[in-house]
C-alpha cells in the first residue's frame, strides 16, 4: 500500500489575499485556481521546488469557520516549512515584515525560527541538518 498527503486545508478570509501572501511573500507556486461556484474556488499552493503536499486555501463560508482563521492548531505551531537556505528565507521574512515569534536558533536537528503568517497561524522555518 502507498499513501501520501496530497492537500492540507488552511482556512482563509479571501482567496486573492491568501494567494498573494503565499506566492509573493513566501514564494510558493500557485498550483491550481479553479472556480467551482460564484463563492467557492479550489486553490492550491505549495513551496517552490516541492512535489509534496499542497496547501488548499479554503475560504471560510460562515461565522463558525471564520473563528478558526489563524488558529487552526489551537496556538501551537501548525506547519513546518523546510528550506535549503535558512538565511535567505529568514531575510525574506524580515524584508516582508513578517512577525518572528521565536528568533533563529540552532539545534541538533537544524536551524529553526517560528513566524506568523498573515492570519496568525504559527509556522516553523527549518533548515534541517543533513
Amino acid at each position: 500500500m502507498k499513501q501520501y498527503l496530497a492537500n492540507m486545508a488552511i482556512v482563509v478570509d479571501d482567496y486573492d489575499k491568501a494567494i498573494k501572501f503565499y506566492t509573493k511573500v513566501l514564494h510558493f507556486d500557485l498550483i491550481e485556481d479553479t472556480t467551482l461556484s460564484p463563492d467557492k474556488r479550489w486553490v492550491r499552493v505549495r513551496p517552490k521546488g516541492s512535489d509534496g503536499a499542497c496547501l488548499l486555501l479554503a475560504k471560510a463560508k460562515d461565522e463558525h469557520q471564520k473563528k478558526y482563521i489563524g488558529d487552526q492548531a489551537g496556538g501551537r505551531v501548525f506547519l513546518f516549512l523546510h528550506t535549503d537556505n535558512f538565511d535567505r528565507d529568514h531575510q525574506n521574512l524580515l524584508e516582508n515584515n513578517i512577525e518572528i515569534i521565536r528568533q533563529p536558533s540552532v539545534h541538533e536537528y537544524g536551524k529553526v525560527l517560528v513566524f506568523k503568517d498573515i492570519y496568525g497561524n504559527l509556522w516553523d522555518l527549518i533548515e534541517p541538518v543533513n
